[in-house]
This record gives structure tokens, sequence and C-alpha cells, in this order.
């Protein structure tokens, strides 16, 4: 492992590491301030608090796996192992929101008494500015060091700050109108907000467990190979790449003049290596070498080949589409 992997594996850990110390600390706010009030808005901001520790736990944990080495059980490494956290916060995230909804709407048909608002509202307003600084905290680690769990983890909180703002003007409201009633509708509205953050989490955990193709890491690794074409790469087809945590994985078919000795076609895949890992962090590349023929002459940019059967004609364009299908002139 070298350096920079050990560095980023530290900053995943002490990330999660604060996001559990955080959030169980907030969680024992919230629930003082809920048994204050015996607000339903409060009870719902709550629950989600139990929530974010058990998904910062599970996230912790995660990111300890994820930075194993590759090993003859996991020759890729463990880093798929984050996206099981992210989804397994979001059916975290949509099992709190049901128990948010089934409690709130409870109180809506039987009503219950409210009791010192303005200490509560408080509470959990505090709570609220510093979750919101975690989450923003969270996502921008996560994402300068390609973990999916944190940026999870990070979402997820930022929702719960909104949450609690969310329940803050809503019982500034009660507290205003004196309406009652209101304390278990904002706790419903708050509840159907958390149920969206879910299903976000779980749809995007689910599309990089199936490897879904990110369409604009695709564009940026196709106008990487574009900017760095040289004339000798006559041709790059059947591009694939797939994602595990930090890690990307890239694979290709490149076409070179057939009377390239190993010797030189080593050289340029040697090339194109250290140019898409100065471009992406933590990228292992998979280049497959293919000679040409004399169809690929009129579409080849090489000027000083002595063997050319066919004149040039037009140059090939590397578009998306060109570069992850099988090869054609």
């Amino acid at each position: 492992m070298n350096s920079n992997q050990k560095y980023l594996d530290n900053v995943k850990k002490k990330s999660a590491q604060l996001s559990l110390l955080i959030g169980i600390l907030l969680f024992g706010i919230k629930l003082a301030a809920y048994f204050i009030t015996g607000s339903s808005a409060i009870f719902s901001d709550a629950a989600e608090s139990v929530v974010n520790i058990v998904a910062a736990a599970f996230t912790f944990y995660s990111i300890i796996v994820s930075s194993k080495p590759p090993d003859k059980s996991h020759l890729y490494g463990h880093g798929n192992v984050e996206y099981f956290a992210a989804g397994f916060e979001g059916l975290l995230i949509i099992l709190a929101a049901v128990t948010i909804l089934y409690t709130s709407i409870i109180q809506l048909i039987e009503g219950h008494e409210l009791s010192s608002l303005n200490i509560g509202t408080m509470l959990v307003g505090g709570a609220g500015i510093v979750n919101f600084g975690l989450g923003f905290y969270l996502v921008k680690k996560g994402r300068a060091t390609n973990s999916p769990a944190l940026i999870a983890d990070g979402k997820h909180i930022l929702s719960d700050s909104y949450t609690s703002f969310g329940v803050v003007i809503g019982l500034i409201i009660v507290l205003i109108t004196g309406l009652k009633i209101l304390d278990p509708i904002v706790a419903i509205i708050v509840a159907l907000n958390i149920l969206i953050t879910g299903f976000k989490i779980v749809r995007e955990s689910v599309g990089d467990l199936m490897n879904e193709t990110d369409m604009a890491l695709l564009q940026k690794i196709v106008e990487h190979l574009n900017s760095e074409r040289k004339n000798i790469w006559i041709d790059i087809h059947q591009l694939r790449f797939w994602k595990s945590a930090d890690k990307l994985f890239i694979d290709f078919h490149l076409i070179m003049p057939y009377y390239f000795s190993i010797k030189d076609a080593h050289k340029e895949e040697e090339i194109i290596r250290k140019l898409i890992e100065k471009k992406f962090t933590n990228a292992q590349l998979n280049l497959h070498i293919d000679y040409c023929s004399e169809v690929w002459c009129s579409r080849c940019l090489y000027d000083v080949c002595h063997v050319r059967m066919n004149p040039f004609e037009k140059k090939i364009d590397w578009t998306i589409e060109k570069m992850i299908s099988p090869p054609s002139v």
C-alpha cells in the first residue's frame, strides 16, 4: 500500500469516527429535548439520530474492511463493502421514516400534550447546526477520498440537519399559534422527506453494486485519452471500467502497428498507464494490445509508417460510442 493510499484511508477512518462520536452526542441532546417536550416532531428528529449512530458505526466498520489490501479471496480488494454500507444506511433511513410516520399518525388522531417547547426548540436548533457542518464535512471528505460510504453518511446527516431545521420552524409556529395539531403534521412532513432520502441512497448503492455506468466518469476517461492521443495509437475499442470504493479499474483494447516489437508495445502501455494514474486516483489499467491490418491504413494517423497499403483518408473520432464498441473502421 503506497503512502497516498494510507493517507486517504486514515482520512476516511477519522471522518467516520467523528461522525459516530458527534452522532451519539446529538442523539442524547435530542432525546432530552423529546422527554422535556413530548413533541412528535422532536421524536422524529431523535429517531433519525438513532439511525445516524448505527449507520456511522457500520460506515466506520466498512471503511476499515475496504482499506484492507487484496488477498486470495478478494483479488480486487474489499472496496465494494462500502456500497453495502451505503445501502444499509439507506434501508435504516427508510425504517426510521416509517416508524416516525406511524407514531405521528397515531398522535395526530389521538392527540398528545406538549410542554417546554422553547427549550426543546433551542436544543434541536443547535443540534441541527452541528449536523449541517458535520454532513458538509463528511460529503467533502467522501468525495476527496472517493468513499461512497462517507458520502452516503454525509448526505444522511445533512438530511438530518434539514429535518432539525424543519422541526424548529414547525415548533416556532406551534409556539406562536398554539395549534398543537401542527406538531405531528410537521413530523409527518419530516418523515416523508427522510423517506425520499433513504430511497435515493439505496438506489445509488444498488447501482454501484451492479456496476451501473457512471456517464460523467466515462466522459472524463474518453476526454483524457483523446487529449493524450498519439499517432501510433491507431484505435481504442471495448473500453470498460468499474469502481470499487476509492479504486477505479479500467480496461480497453488498443490497436498499434503490427510490426512493433513486444518491447515497443510495452513501452506505450506504460505511457498510457502513467497518464491514466496521473489523472485518476488509484486507477488500475488492464490494456490489451491488438495489431493493425491494411483495413486500418486509410484511418491511421501514423504518417511515417513504411508499410502503409492505402492512403490516409479520414481520422477516427474517439467518441464514447466508438470507444465502448467492438472494433470498426
